[in-house]
């Protein structure tokens, strides 16, 4: 039977009883965790958020208490009143092991049904009931420390931002669609019938019409939404640290997000982060690791052996260099004795990055080992191992293709081997990188047209304007990601303020004038009117969570979370909407999905 508090109030939480709190009476309230009955002893383990206190009853202490708290299960509420004493067997474990409260008076304030999935740490259940019972989930203690860990975070953020001059500006939710980007989330308008409003990828024109407001630095803490294929650590709504500054250039920018990484990662995991964090064009990132995010925390690196074979016979990579491809390779150390079955994996593996294949040299101590050793001459197979620095031992895999597949390939391949040998298991250490140079833009061959790598805003590279009109693909654009551990935490990038620049971008990416303004007027606007020259960064806030609290999954550091098809086993969302709705918004259903 649930009891009321009738003016019973908790004087300190669980986990914070020490010693030194010995000889207090307290009252504490949380959630029975287990309950042990030792005959004329009853023991309950009581959980809050702060940790586990062991709580005493006992007949000579107070038999209604002890009757009462014999009563009690597995995650009942209640409010227990006592003194605090020694434990006769200390649990060392424990923060809070050397005492235990002695039950006085015990409160049922609601009861529990038996919990459809165990409170405890490293819940070994199906995702999918996890999340439909997503509040007991947030009752275990691991997901309890990520989001003390969340909190602590963003409080940091706030703290850092508004030291260094930063104002906490909110900018709309409902706001416009415009192209570029995932597919935009759309909310029907009741007061507009046929129209509609779009949920923000980003608050990217918002930011910049701030930078023209004369507000100088602006941030936020703010929701994101994306309608597009989810992988494993996507969610259609999301969470970004968000951020833009006036009068700066890239220097100032990444200066600035050094010393706030540095700031986050010491105060939440006492890990110095060392500066200045290093840089790597994008070009080189894609030449050394096949990929803009490169994962610095082991080697092998891509390597180019086209010089070497550029007169080869053997078709495969004859054809890759006719083409205006590479030959590349990675060298695996100590994996020469690899077996043939694995190998073929490895080579179905890169055929799902669009290579034709995987050839492969193992070099063993009495013997070269490799199907194509027939093809190449001794001088060509000598140059490859002298070109990977090859030691007796190494496994070389090798891809020859054009340049897009090939950087794909091997990039995923070196990931693969890496995961294979177990080279990162439980590897805490944290490798920084900032990618910059990036392409500004990108040919699109599927719609005949160059898009933004980044988006429409960004500035080129002073000395490549020149290339806008001729060979757009040449221009590098001033934007700058920053890369941990192979995972993109955040980018941005300086931003066009000049409108007749901003005019040719649109060009280039093949809007017309009137498209042009038709989607961005406000802001083209907003540009006669005095822009500063501006530029910002956004942080993956979950992301940076999941790196901060050790885990791999996203759906751990957002609260209610939806699954790998959006939707919520929770409140079953998304759900249909009713007729009166519909008709309000006047909206109609097509036929097929009524």
């Amino acid at each position: 039977m649930a009891e009321a508090l009738n003016g019973l109030k908790r004087t300190i939480m669980c986990g914070e009883l020490r010693e030194s709190n010995i000889g207090q009476k307290h009252v504490v309230m949380g959630w029975v965790q287990r309950k042990r009955n030792l005959g004329g002893l009853v023991f309950v383990d009581l959980r809050d958020r702060t940790g586990m206190l062991q709580v005493v009853f006992g007949e000579e202490i107070n038999k209604s208490a002890f009757e009462k708290a014999d009563l009690v299960k597995s995650e009942y509420c209640i409010a227990i009143e006592g003194e605090l004493v020694k434990r006769e067997s200390p649990n060392k474990s424990l923060p809070t092991g050397m005492v235990e409260l002695k039950g006085e008076n015990i409160k049922i304030l609601s009861e529990s049904q038996t919990p459809p999935i165990y409170i405890k740490e490293d819940l070994d259940t199906d995702e999918m009931v996890r999340l439909k019972y997503r509040y007991l989930d947030l009752r275990r203690p691991d997901m309890q420390n990520i989001f003390k860990i969340r909190h602590k975070a963003a409080k940091i953020v706030r703290d850092f931002l508004d030291e260094n001059g930063f104002l906490e500006i909110e900018t709309p939710m409902l706001t416009k669609s415009t192209p570029e980007g995932a597919r935009d989330y759309l909310v029907p308008s009741r007061n507009y019938p046929g129209m509609f409003y779009a949920l923000p990828q980003s608050p990217q024109l918002f930011k910049q019409l701030l930078m023209v407001s004369g507000f100088d630095k602006y941030f936020q803490i703010t929701k994101c939404f994306r309608d597009e294929d989810l992988r494993a650590n996507r969610q259609p709504e999301f969470t970004q640290i968000d951020m833009e500054l006036s009068f700066v250039d890239m220097e100032d920018v990444i200066e600035l997000n050094e010393r706030f990484l540095k700031k986050v990662f010491k105060e939440i995991l006492d890990v110095d982060v060392k500066l200045p964090i290093q840089r790597m064009p994008y070009k080189e990132a894609m030449e050394k690791y096949g990929s803009d995010k490169p994962d610095l925390r082991f080697g092998m690196e891509i390597n180019d052996i086209t010089e070497v074979v550029k007169n080869s016979e053997f078709k495969v990579f004859k054809g890759a260099i006719e083409n205006g491809g590479s030959v590349r390779c990675i060298k695996v150390p100590n994996c020469a004795d690899m077996g043939r079955k694995q190998i073929d994996k490895l080579g179905e593996f890169v055929k799902t990055f669009k290579a034709k294949g995987l050839a492969w040299i193992a070099y063993k101590e009495n013997e070269i080992k490799s199907p194509i050793a027939k093809f190449l001459t001794e001088e060509e197979m000598q140059g490859i191992l002298k070109e990977v620095d090859a030691k007796v031992g190494d496994l070389i895999l090798i891809v020859a293709d054009k340049n897009s597949v090939v950087f794909q390939s091997l990039g995923a391949l070196r990931l693969e081997m890496a995961k294979k040998l177990e080279i990162l298991k439980d590897n805490r250490e944290f490798r920084f990188v900032w990618v910059t140079e990036f392409p500004l833009v990108s040919y699109n061959e599927e719609e005949d047209r160059y898009q933004a790598e980044h988006h429409p805003f960004t500035m080129p590279m002073d000395e490549d304007i020149q290339y806008l009109e001729t060979d757009p693909g040449k221009v590098r654009a001033k934007a700058y990601d920053i890369v941990l551990n192979g995972e993109e935490l955040g980018g941005g990038s300086i931003r066009i303020h000049d409108t007749k620049l901003q005019e040719k971008m649109f060009e280039v990416l093949g809007f017309t004038k009137e498209s042009a303004w038709e989607r961005f007027g406000f802001l083209m606007d907003a540009f006669k009117f005095g822009p500063p020259p501006h530029g910002g960064l956004a942080y993956g806030f979950d992301r940076l969570i999941m790196f901060l609290s050790g885990t791999d999954n996203i759906k751990d550091v957002i609260a209610f979370p939806k699954n790998q098809n959006a939707f919520c086993p929770l409140t079953e969302a998304p759900n249909v909407a009713d007729g009166k709705q519909l008709k309000e918004l006047g909206l109609s259903l097509a036929e097929k999905n009524k």
